[in-house]
């Protein structure tokens, strides 16, 4: 099994890792055979939002096909304004067996016309861009429409990876896979949706993403 994951400046660190750790692992906890492939525009080094830089394994002309592709979120301006990762997402998913993005990564989805006319998820704060490039949003944290699956922000891919475990390989692969991974959350504050942060904090957050931007 071929799993691409997509890099472009600026990515979200954790959208890519959290998938990675889950489904690159599959090779151990089930002893499949499994090939992670970092594409990206060239081979240079890749910087992400954080300062994690990742070394492309392989390029968008290289590589034509994958079972699996992830997009993560990120600051994806300069992703949308280069059209790269659209025209290769346009190229490699009539024949990928699953679609997947985390976070503001279902925006370069839509960009690729992914998602157009179909339920899809996001970071919370970006719904109205993913809305605009014809999404119809949905609020769940993982959603799944045919072959096609978005994550809500940064964390929620990993819910997702667990997800597409256990659509591929079942349920109690899924189970060892969390296990394994002692994927068991349990946050100090019940602040991790807006529908459940206190309305300052709500503020505080769209302000820094503000200044991101």
């Amino acid at each position: 099994m071929d799993l691409a994951f997509v890099l472009y400046p600026e990515f979200t660190a954790l959208d890519l890792i959290g998938p990675l750790d889950v489904l690159g692992h599959q090779g151990l906890v089930g002893q499949e055979e499994v090939r992670v492939h970092f594409v990206a525009a060239t081979r240079e080094p890749v910087r992400s939002d954080v300062g994690l830089t990742v070394t492309p394994s392989t390029t968008f002309d290289e590589l034509a096909r994958a079972d699996v592709v992830v997009v993560p979120g990120g600051d994806v301006r300069q992703a949308l304004a280069g059209g790269q990762v659209s025209a290769w997402l346009r190229e490699v998913h009539p024949t990928a067996t699953w679609t997947t993005s985390v976070c503001t990564g279902s925006i370069l989805l839509a960009d690729a016309g992914l998602l157009a006319g179909r339920p899809a998820t996001t970071h919370w704060a970006f719904r109205d861009a993913l809305a605009q490039r014809g999404a119809v949003i949905s609020t769940d944290r993982v959603v799944r429409d045919g072959k096609v699956i978005t994550a809500a922000g940064v964390s929620a891919g990993i819910d997702m990876a667990l997800t597409l475990v256990e659509l591929i390989w079942g349920e109690r692969r899924a189970q060892a896979t969390q296990l394994f991974i002692e994927y068991d959350p349990q946050p100090p504050h019940d602040a991790g949706a807006v529908e459940k942060a206190p309305a300052e904090v709500v503020d505080g957050v769209l302000a820094a993403l503000g200044r991101m931007a």
